[in-house]
């Protein structure tokens, strides 16, 4: 017993200290130097800015010496109806985005799985990609050219004798266009990420499917999603901790005064605090925070939500 005692103690490898483990791979750190000094600098220096939400800013005094008014702002935030709208359309935006969007990738990612021909293949993934890399004012211009009161489906109705559609300026219609337009704009992007995943599932366990007489849908039902399904839940949780962030760019590039009771999300709201009135700062860095702090609580939950129900999560 003492000798199996003395070979386990001796076969259990010592901890080095973190600086010896630096030292030993400082290839490696250089390399990461260049994306650290620019998470520094660019990412973690500017959250002193945060600041200015217990503040008053005073552009004469600057970000650092403003005088402090504790939770000031806040008192004004929450006294103020339009942030309480604006909260209400962003946290509809979003999750609806989450109900009607999330999944349109992972289902093009395995019909596209499930296309046999190669050539073929690339080509959608060419096709669906593509719009990715239009901004949201090249599509905001396509959509006005087209379902504007005087686009080309109004054009085409009223030649047929029917009334126009007020697609853009109707409340009802507007929610709905935003997830279309996403989904045709941004899944195609998105399902590459779930294509990779598919791309490293083992082909044996296809193969040991077909001598078993598996379909196709069978092998996607009990393979693929199974194997894909740790990438899916890190993209879900990805998507509650941004439940805060409803697409500003889209949302800002779409809407008109005549939604804005439907559209007008956190974003917006501070957009028009800062730029569109006279510039309250402080006001608007006070709301920033609010929603940093409201995603952090969304992604954590909902990573110990995924780890309560035995999948791995975001963080170890």
């Amino acid at each position: 017993m003492t000798m199996k005692k003395q070979r386990t103690a001796s076969s259990v490898p010592k901890k080095t200290s973190l600086w010896k483990r630096i030292l030993l791979n400082w290839q490696v750190y250089v390399l990461l130097l260049p994306g650290l000094i620019w998470y520094t600098i660019f990412c973690y220096m500017p959250m002193g800015g945060l600041s200015l939400a217990f503040k008053t800013y005073k552009a004469n005094l600057g970000i650092w010496m403003s005088p402090w008014i504790g939770l000031q702002n806040y008192e004004f935030v929450f006294r103020d109806p339009d942030f309480f709208r604006a909260l209400s359309n962003t946290v509809v935006i979003s999750f609806c985005r989450i109900l009607f969007q999330f999944p349109v990738p992972i289902i093009l990612a395995l019909l596209i799985n499930e296309i046999r021909s190669q050539r073929y293949k690339k080509v959608l993934q060419t096709i669906y990609t593509f719009p990715h890399f239009l901004s949201w004012v090249i599509v905001a211009s396509i959509m006005l050219n087209l379902l504007g009161n005087n686009g080309t489906v109004n054009a085409m109705l009223s030649a047929l004798g029917m009334e126009p559609i007020n697609f853009l300026g109707d409340e009802k219609i507007f929610r709905p266009m935003l997830y279309i337009t996403e989904n045709w704009k941004g899944a195609g992007w998105s399902a590459i990420i779930y294509m990779a995943a598919i791309s490293g599932i083992d082909t044996e366990q296809y193969e040991a499917a077909d001598i078993d007489g598996a379909g196709r849908l069978m092998k996607m039902v009990y393979i693929t999603l199974p194997c894909i399904k740790p990438t899916i839940v890190v993209m879900f949780i990805l998507a509650v901790g941004g439940i805060m962030n409803a697409g500003f760019d889209q949302i800002f590039n779409l809407s008109n005064p005549a939604v804005r009771d439907v559209s007008d999300i956190l974003d917006t709201y501070i957009y028009r605090i800062t730029f569109q009135s006279s510039a309250d700062f402080s006001f608007s860095t006070a709301i920033s925070l609010f929603k940093s702090v409201i995603n952090f609580i969304f992604l954590i939950s909902c990573d110990r939500v995924s780890k309560l129900v035995g999948e791995n999560g975001l963080f170890a």
